[in-house]
């Protein structure tokens, strides 16, 4: 199993974000899809959290994959699905088994500042064909506001990005509001997390 110290340190404030989010629909069942899962300790913890939710994991790597399986097998989680493998920046009919209006909630952590910008574009428009109508999309990370990134500390993780790949980078929060909005989801929230992390909260129309 891979291990995140960061995924340890950020999985509770997150999970408090999501309960908040689903606080109206916890006497249902609901289904949701983790798009870039990593090493697997967040979707385990939130299935911990959540029981009323079946997720679906994926991820790009096959690594990934193993270690999300590697978790579900240690904790005998119950409403956490085998593992996809998912391209975001694909086509959402690419994007396995999934079919049209299937999820209540999208998640992606620490996924689109670590991606090309096509990846965003394919989370946004994806989303808003799997999400059902009033769905959550929730994205995490660390973003520019109308093409200024502060603090300065900020600009030196968006340069360390871009160095380890010149196509990444922190997105901005504007671009994506407009990509949204152009795909039927629209940015309710924006929640405040520790070390000038974000959470973006669209809903589907």
């Amino acid at each position: 199993m891979l291990v995140s110290p960061q995924a340890e340190r950020n999985w509770q404030s997150l999970a408090t974000v999501l309960e908040d989010v689903l606080e109206e629909h916890a006497h249902r069942k609901l289904f949701a899809l983790e798009l870039g899962s990593g090493t697997g300790q967040h979707v385990i913890r939130f299935a911990q959290k959540m029981p009323n939710v079946t997720w679906q994991p994926s991820d790009i790597k096959e690594e990934s994959q193993n270690s999300i399986k590697a978790y579900i097998a240690a904790t005998n989680a119950k409403t956490v699905l085998h593992p996809l493998h998912i391209d975001a920046s694909d086509p959402w009919e690419k994007w396995g088994n999934l079919t049209a209006k299937s999820c209540d909630v999208i998640m992606a952590i620490n996924l689109l500042q670590y991606s090309p910008f096509k990846t965003a574009q394919g989370v946004l428009t994806g989303a808003a064909q799997i999400l059902k109508q009033n769905g959550f999309l929730i994205i995490y990370g660390v973003y520019a506001i109308n093409g200024i990134i502060t603090p300065s500390c900020n600009e030196h993780l968006d340069e360390e990005i871009r160095n380890i790949n010149p196509e990444w980078g922190l997105p901005d929060i504007d671009v994506l509001r407009q990509i949204a909005y152009g795909n039927g989801l629209r940015l309710e929230r924006i929640v405040e997390m520790e070390e000038y992390y974000k959470c973006l909260i669209f809903r589907k129309l």
